[in-house]
């Protein structure tokens, strides 16, 4: 499951976002959890994938 939650730009981090990121920052690849939804990629997989929403370019300085 996943949850959304609109965070004010403008405002400072809670101590609860800074944990988080600070745990997320800290993470590996045996910290994540595959299951029958979402199964392990092979390599081949990895390359076949593109992106649905391209970055957009950057402006040329």
């Amino acid at each position: 499951m996943m949850v959304y939650k609109w965070i004010d730009v403008g405002a400072p981090l809670t101590p609860e976002q800074i944990e988080r990121l600070k745990l997320l920052e800290n993470m590996t690849d045996d910290d994540i959890v595959f299951d029958e939804d979402c199964p392990p990629q092979t390599e081949e997989q990895l390359k076949q994938f593109k992106r649905v929403n391209p970055r957009p370019k950057k402006a040329a300085s």
